[in-house]
């Protein structure tokens, strides 16, 4: 085996263990990236004593990134390279050809640019050193010489490039080296020392000028592109597009009823249907009918009564002989038991008492909502002992003073309603207030929030004070 052949499997085993040393190093490197493999091939010269004549080079290289800025690359190259010019009055060429390994720190100085999720190009600038055998052979008056190999001849390099990238698996670059030998061998590229191996003036240095095409290696579903390639922040921004499409479809009301999708239990009923808070289609007389298609929404049948597809009792029960006083409180008992309702209002929690909708900065009742109404003041005259909280509530637009103004001025409507039209005296009602507070679809001026409820009061229960006095003219839903 000759001495040349022992030479290159020296310098391809201290590449390969400079490459299992920097792979240990990277082993905790995230998030998992690909490593890039690629090829290059260039102009190849040396500036020392004699004129550089064109000359070429090509190799190989594995890069590795650490992280977003610094990754690891190993380097193998071979290259040849010419020069001739007078000396002295004597014609003197020389051919050097150069085989090499290195290991380069590349940093990338464009990596925190945020504006883009993936980078169009790389600029990098790089550092490192590694082993070379040369044998550099010149012409001198006729007489071919040559300068031995050395073992291993340490060099140091600085390099600079520019990759631009293709896709997720390619892209292409141009780089420069320039390295140069430690010691008297610095001086022996170009085959030109003076005598008695006294150096010349200018160090000699090696330049290779080169073009590059790189491929990406790994399972895209398992590692991501070369971290320098990738915005560090990508990872952030993606949770927060995560996080606003999910806010967006939770305030989503597919079916238009009022109720948002994350609340809705049926998130298909019609848009025009009246829902309870929960999206669910009402049918207040418990007849099997929805209100929407009800024409008798708030008139429950007796017992033996059935009604129609449009909620209209069809055999009603019509008492004959007149009707005594045993039989009127069986007809309250049975209403009351139609309702959920006890003559001890002990189930009084349990029947469902709509809401009232009003329009933007309005508090006047609707000639729409009368009937509903008027099932409360029936339900209210035929339970003498039943009081009733009435909450008024606004949307979360507008200021909040007006807000507590207004949605005090809804309830204060819906008990005046109450208590001219049916007689149902005033200390039954307890006036509550609660502005833009408790609403129904959060941060929305949804019609949904500006409302009027109801429930059976409880020993407890206090009339709130009217709110300060407002600004009408501020805005306030």
């Amino acid at each position: 085996m000759s001495m040349t052949t022992i030479r290159s499997m020296m310098a391809a085993l201290l590449f390969l263990g400079l490459l299992t040393q920097s792979q240990t190093l990277l082993s905790q490197a995230t998030p998992k990236n690909m490593f890039e493999v690629g090829a290059h091939g260039g102009y190849f010269f040396v500036t020392g004593d004699v004129a550089h004549q064109p000359g070429y080079a090509a190799g190989i290289h594995v890069r590795k990134a650490t992280d977003y800025l610094f990754s690891l690359r190993g380097d193998l190259l071979y290259g040849r390279a010419f020069g001739e010019n007078p000396s002295n009055k004597v014609m003197r060429d020389y051919e050097l050809k150069w085989y090499s390994a290195g290991f380069y720190g590349v940093f990338s100085l464009n990596a925190l640019r945020f504006d883009k999720s993936v980078r169009k190009f790389n600029l990098y600038a790089m550092v490192g050193g590694g082993g070379t055998n040369f044998r550099s052979e010149y012409n001198n008056e006729e007489v071919r010489m040559g300068i031995e190999y050395f073992e291993i001849s340490p060099y140091a390099s600085l390099g600079a490039g520019l990759s631009f990238r293709i896709n997720q698996r390619l892209n292409i670059g141009l780089e420069h080296q320039v390295s140069t030998l430690f010691g008297r061998r610095a001086d022996l590229l170009d085959g030109a020392e003076l005598e008695n191996k006294i150096r010349t003036p200018f160090r000699d240095l090696v330049q290779y000028a080169h073009l590059q095409i790189n491929f990406n290696i790994g399972n895209p579903s398992k590692y991501s592109e070369p971290l320098y390639w990738i915005n560090p922040l990508e990872g952030v921004m993606s949770e927060i597009d995560d996080v606003k499409k999910r806010q967006q479809e939770m305030l989503t009301d597919s079916d238009g009823d009022g109720v948002i999708d994350a609340l809705d239990q049926e998130p298909n009923t019609p848009s025009d249907a009246p829902v309870d808070t929960k999206g669910r289609t009402l049918d207040s007389d418990k007849d099997g009918v929805p209100d929407y298609q009800d024409k008798e929404p708030y008139y429950p049948p007796r017992a033996g009564e059935t009604v129609n597809d449009n909620g209209v009792v069809v055999n009603p029960i019509v008492p004959t002989g007149g009707v005594s006083e045993e039989r009127v409180q069986e007809m309250i008992d049975e209403s009351l038991k139609n309702y959920g309702l006890t003559e001890n209002n002990s189930a009084v929690q349990e029947w469902f008492l709509p809401m009232i909708h009003f329009a933007i900065e309005g508090y006047s009742v609707k000639y729409s909502d009368y009937g509903t109404l008027a099932s409360i003041g029936r339900m209210m005259k035929g339970n003498p002992e039943l009081r009733l909280v009435v909450i008024g509530h606004t949307d979360q637009t507008g200021n909040e003073a007006h807000n507590d103004w207004l949605s005090y001025q809804r309830a204060n409507a819906v008990i005046e309603h109450l208590t001219t039209n049916y007689g149902v005296g005033r200390g039954r009602f307890v006036l509550q207030w609660k502005g833009k507070n408790e609403a129904l679809v959060p941060s929305s001026s949804s019609y949904m929030n500006r409302r009027v409820e109801f429930r059976v009061a409880n020993s407890d229960d206090f009339e709130m004070d009217p709110p300060a006095a407002a600004d009408k003219k501020k805005s306030g839903y």
